[in-house]
C-alpha cells in the first residue's frame, strides 16, 4: 500500500500543511502531479502531490483515497516544489498559494482547454486515385474534394480550409470518409504569442573587445553550472548579444535558459531577437497572453520542445528541465517584485532556482540597483563591465535646461525653447524622436484658482487627473470616473484650471506644433487592448510615426535606430515622492531614457527640463556616471539607516472605518514590543517601530494605518518578520492585513 501528502489548493492558515491520502491500486501517482481528492464535507477539491510514502502514522480507517489524476504527467517538477517551499517560507504566503505560481491559472477547474481542429486526410493509395476519382464524377463535390486532397501538401487538409475554397462540403466530406477515401481526424493546434511577428534569421554580427572578455569570464560558468554574476554595461553597450551568445552556449551543452524582462512592452522586441536566432526553439511568458496561449506555451516548455523562456518575472517559474543559465535584463526594476501575495522577488527567486539546478545567474542593467552594486563590490557577485558602446558609438550629449529660467523668460508652455529647437532639428533631419513624460493623462490635477480647492477622489485620498480623452477626471489608483465640473464644487468660481503636465497633453502639444508628423502615444491608456505593445512599437520602429510619447515603459531596453532625439519633459517628477529610493529611481530612470538616443551612426542629443538642476541624481544621470551616484546615494542610506543596510517590514491596516485599523495597527505595535522585549539578542538590531497614517491613508474607500518596523539587515531578523507575518493573518475586528517586506512603494 502506497501513500501520498497532498496539499489541497484552499488559500487558508487552517489548512496550510500536507494531508495523507492513500493511492489506489494501480493508480500511476509521483509528486507534482495534479490530483482530485476529497476534502473534509467537499467531494471534490483540486490539490497538489508532494511526496509518496510507503508507511504513515494516521490510521487506516481516517486515510482517503486519491480519486484521480488530473494529467498524467507531474504539472510541477520535482525541483520547483522545492521553490514553491522556499517562497512559502520567505514571503509567509500558503503553501497553496506558492504552489498556483509554477503552473497557468486557467488550468485550475479546467478553464482551459486543447484547441483542436478537423483534418481531412486522403486515405486512397496512388495507384488507383485516378479511378476512385472518376468513380465520384457523377458527385461533383465529392470529386473536388478528392481533387483538392490530392493537390494539398501530405495529402491532407483541415476541413476548414477545404471549405472556404470548395464551399460547403460536410456531406461530401462525410460520404467519402464513409467510403474510406477519406481520413477525418482531430488535430492539436498550438496558439502562438505574436505568432505574424516577423522574426527572419539574422547572421550573428561581430563581438565588440569587451562583449568578448564578458563572455571569456561568463561561459566558463554557463559550462560548470555555476556562478552568480552582475552584467554593468552602459546603454547601448551590446549586452542582448552577450545574452543570446551566452544562451547558445548552454544550449550546446544540452542546457536550457530564462530570460527576464521587466516590462512586458519589452518583450515583443526581445521575443523578436531571440526567434531570429533561435527560430521554434524560443518560447514567451506572460500575464499580457491569452488564456489559450499562455497554457499552450506553458505545455510546449513542459515537454521540454523550447531552449529557451522570455517573459515577465512570472516567466521564473517556467517548467524547464536542466536549467543552465537565468538572464534578469534591466535587474534594477522595481517591476521583479510581486506586490500582491504572495509577494515574491522574481531575482531572488532566480538565485534561488540556479543554486538548485546548478545554473549560471546572470544580472544586468545599465543602471544597477544599488543592493546588486553593493553585493558585486562585496564579492557576493562576479563584475562584468561594458562600458562603451558598440562601435565606439558616443552616449548622447545631455542638455539640461533650467524650466526656472524658462519661466521668468515668460514661456510657460510644455517645452523649452532648447527642446523645441531640438525635436525641430530632428524632424527637419528625417530621424525620429521620444518625448518621456512619467504620467499619463493630460493634467496631473485640477484645482480652483479661487480657492485653491483640489478636486481629489471620492474613495481616495489623492488628486484625480484630467484625461482629454473622453473629457473626464480619472483617479489612477481605483479607476473611479466623473465628468469635469463646470464651476468649483466648493465655492461655485468658474476658475477651474488644469496644472501638471501627462502624456496626452504633450501629445497634443507636439501634434500642434507639428501638425504634419506623425505622432504615437504609449501609456497605460493605449495599450489596454491584446498585443498593443507591439502594434505601437512595430508602427514607431516601421517608420510610420515619428515621434513616439510615453510613459516609464519606454524608456528602457528598447532599440530604435532612428531615434537621435530624446526629450525628458519633467525630469523632477520622481524626486518629489516621499519615498527613500525617489533619488535612486530618478537616476535609473532618467539615464535608462536617455540611453535610447544615437544608439546607431548619427550621436544622439537629450534635453532633460527641470525645476533642480543642481541635485545629484540629476547630474550624474546627465553623465551617466553611475560610480558617482551610487557613492553619494550609499552614504545617505548609511547614514540614514535605509536599505540596502537595513530591512524595512510595514504591517499595512485597511479598514471600512478609520478607528478600527488605527487600533489594530497599535495592538501590533504593543506586540511587536513586547516580542522584541524577549529577545535581547533581536532587539539591538531593532532601529525604528512606530504606527503611522499611509502617505495616502483612504485608498478604494478603506482607511490605512501601518506598522513601519526598521532592522538592521542580519539572517536573524528572519524571526520578527515571521511575528509580523503571524500577526497579518491574525488581525481581527474587520481590518485586512498585509505583511510588506522592503516594499517597493511607501506610499
Amino acid at each position: 500500500m502506497q501513500f501520498c501528502q497532498v496539499i489541497v489548493d484552499i488559500a487558508h492558515e487552517e489548512v496550510d500543511r500536507v494531508f495523507t491520502y492513500r493511492i489506489p491500486e494501480g493508480m500511476a501517482i509521483v509528486p507534482g502531479m495534479r490530483v482530485h481528492v476529497p476534502f473534509g464535507r467537499m467531494k471534490r477539491v483540486e490539490g497538489i502531490v508532494i511526496r509518496l510514502e510507503e508507511q504513515c502514522d494516521v490510521p487506516e480507517e481516517k486515510i482517503r483515497e486519491i480519486q484521480e489524476p488530473l494529467e498524467d504527467y507531474p504539472a510541477i517538477l520535482p525541483q520547483m516544489l522545492d521553490l514553491a517551499e522556499y517562497l512559502h517560507r520567505t514571503s509567509f504566503c500558503a503553501m497553496a498559494q506558492a504552489l498556483r505560481l509554477l503552473y497557468p491559472s486557467e488550468m485550475r477547474k479546467g478553464r482551459v482547454t486543447e484547441k483542436k481542429r478537423e483534418v481531412a486526410v486522403l486515405t486512397v493509395q496512388p495507384e488507383i486515385r485516378e479511378q476512385v476519382r472518376r468513380a465520384q464524377l457523377r458527385a461533383p463535390k465529392r470529386a473536388a474534394v478528392l481533387e483538392a486532397l490530392e493537390r494539398a501538401e501530405g495529402n491532407e487538409a483541415e476541413t476548414a480550409a477545404l471549405r472556404r475554397e470548395l464551399g460547403e462540403c460536410r456531406g461530401a466530406l462525410q460520404a467519402l470518409a464513409r467510403a474510406g477515401f477519406v481520413r477525418l481526424e482531430q488535430r492539436e493546434v498550438l496558439r502562438r504569442p505574436y505568432g505574424a511577428m516577423e522574426a527572419l534569421s539574422s547572421a550573428d554580427p561581430e563581438l565588440t573587445a569587451e562583449q568578448k572578455d564578458v563572455l571569456t569570464q561568463l561561459l566558463p560558468a554557463v559550462q560548470t553550472g555555476s556562478g552568480c554574476f552582475l552584467l554593468y554595461g552602459v546603454t547601448g553597450s551590446g549586452k542582448t548579444e552577450v545574452f543570446i551568445r551566452a544562451v547558445r552556449a548552454a544550449a550546446a551543452l544540452g542546457k536550457t535558459a530564462i530570460v527576464l524582462v521587466p516590462e512586458i512592452a519589452l518583450t515583443p522586441q526581445m521575443v523578436c531577437w531571440f526567434r531570429s536566432r533561435f527560430g521554434e526553439d524560443a518560447a514567451v511568458l506572460h500575464s499580457r497572453l491569452s488564456p489559450g496561449e499562455r497554457y499552450d506555451e506553458w505545455r510546449r516548455i513542459r515537454r521540454g520542445e523550447v531552449r529557451v523562456v522570455i517573459g515577465a518575472r512570472s516567466a521564473v517559474f517556467a517548467p524547464l528541465e536542466r536549467v543552465g543559465l537565468i538572464i534578469v535584463d534591466e535587474e534594477h526594476e522595481q517591476t521583479y517584485q510581486a506586490e500582491n501575495v504572495p509577494q515574491y522577488d522574481a531575482r531572488d527567486l532566480a538565485r534561488r532556482r540556479c543554486e538548485n539546478e546548478g545554473a549560471t545567474l546572470l544580472l544586468a542593467s545599465a543602471t544597477p540597483s544599488l543592493r546588486s552594486f553593493a553585493l558585486a563590490q562585496r564579492g557576493d557577485l562576479v563584475l562584468l563591465e561594458m562600458p562603451s558602446r558598440v562601435s565606439g558609438r558616443p552616449l548622447p550629449a545631455v542638455h539640461i535646461v533650467d524650466m526656472r529660467e524658462e519661466l521668468r523668460q515668460g514661456n510657460r508652455s510644455v517645452f523649452s525653447g532648447a527642446l523645441l529647437d531640438g525635436l525641430t532639428n530632428c524632424m527637419k533631419a528625417g530621424k525620429q524622436a521620444i518625448l518621456f513624460v512619467n504620467r499619463r493623462g493630460y493634467s496631473t490635477f485640477v484645482s480652483c484658482r479661487s480657492c485653491g480647492y483640489t478636486i481629489q477622489c471620492v474613495h481616495c485620498d489623492i488628486s484625480m487627473t484630467y484625461h482629454a480623452s473622453g473629457n473626464v477626471l480619472r483617479c489612477h489608483y481605483c479607476g473611479r470616473e466623473e465628468p469635469v465640473p463646470a464651476v468649483c464644487p466648493e465655492c461655485g468660481s468658474r476658475y477651474i484650471r488644469y496644472f501638471g503636465t501627462g502624456t496626452q497633453r504633450v501629445e497634443e502639444e507636439v501634434r500642434r506644433r507639428f501638425p504634419d508628423v506623425p505622432v504615437l502615444r504609449m501609456d497605460n491608456d493605449t495599450t489596454r487592448g491584446k498585443d498593443a505593445h507591439a502594434a505601437i512599437l512595430e508602427q514607431f520602429r516601421s517608420g510610420a510615426a515619428r515621434i513616439l510619447v510615453g510613459t516609464q515603459m519606454i524608456a528602457k531596453g528598447l532599440d530604435f535606430p532612428n531615434v537621435t532625439m530624446v526629450g525628458i519633459v519633467a525630469a523632477d517628477a520622481m524626486l518629489k515622492l516621499p519615498d527613500y529610493r525617489s533619488a535612486e529611481r530618478s537616476f535609473q530612470l532618467l539615464t535608462q531614457v536617455a540611453g535610447r538616443a544615437g544608439r546607431a551612426d548619427t550621436p544622439g542629443e537629450v534635453f532633460l527640463q527641470t525645476y533642480d538642476p543642481d541635485h545629484y541624481a540629476i547630474q550624474t544621470a546627465s553623465r551617466q556616471d553611475y560610480r558617482a551616484f551610487y557613492e553619494r546615494e550609499m552614504r545617505y542610506r548609511r547614514q540614514a539607516l535605509y536599505p540596502p543596510f537595513t530591512v524595512i517590514a510595514r504591517l499595512v491596516f485597511e479598514s471600512d472605518e478609520d478607528e478600527p485599523g488605527r487600533r489594530e495597527a497599535q495592538a501590533a505595535a504593543a506586540e511587536m514590543e513586547a516580542f522584541f522585549d524577549r529577545r535581547t539578542y533581536l532587539k539591538k538590531y531593532l532601529k525604528t517601530l512606530r504606527v503611522l497614517q499611509c502617505p495616502v491613508h483612504r485608498l478604494r474607500d478603506k482607511y490605512r494605518w501601518e506598522l513601519v518596523i526598521k532592522m538592521v539587515d542580519q539572517p536573524v531578523c528572519r524571526e520578527a518578520l515571521g511575528r509580523m507575518s503571524e500577526l497579518a493573518a491574525g488581525t481581527a475586528g474587520g481590518c485586512r492585513c498585509v505583511c510588506q517586506i522592503n516594499p517597493q512603494s511607501l506610499l
